[in-house]
């Protein structure tokens, strides 16, 4: 079938550049979001790698301090009340290590904000390739 029509090699070159411009689009689109993905990922391991190192720190110098105390003082109170000592501080410790439970089972539920930023972006981009909207961009 032969197309006669006067415009006909026109219009064609002009859907495919059509084509090749919203194809070259969509590409750049992608990439600017597997960026921001990748973006995102090295933050989020950047701030979990600062976390475990600070926590790891505290906890140590924490526990550490915690124990000398429970030793001074049970050292100190040896000839009087050493029974009354050693339960009081077998007590904190216990408490502290239920509450440090209890605590890190809660942030365990809360979850991760990671990709927040992303899919959120995708949305608008989902919202905004949506037939028969009109983009909006803020």
């Amino acid at each position: 079938m032969v197309d006669d029509t006067p415009g006909g090699a026109a219009s064609r070159a002009g859907l495919f550049a059509s084509l090749k411009g919203l194809f070259g689009t969509s590409l750049a689109l992608a990439q600017n979001r597997l960026q921001l993905l990748g973006v995102e990922l090295a933050e989020e391991r950047l701030r979990l790698l600062s976390l475990l190192a600070w926590g790891a720190i505290a906890v140590l110098c924490l526990g550490a301090g915690l124990i000398f105390l429970a030793v001074f003082l049970t050292v100190l109170l040896w000839d009087s009340h050493r029974l009354l000592a050693l339960g009081i501080f077998s007590a904190l410790f216990l408490s502290g290590g239920i509450v440090a439970l209890v605590t890190t089972m809660s942030f365990a539920k809360a979850g991760s904000t990671l990709f927040k930023a992303s899919l959120a972006e995708l949305a608008k981009d989902r919202e905004a390739l949506a037939p028969g909207q009109a983009p909006t961009r803020t």
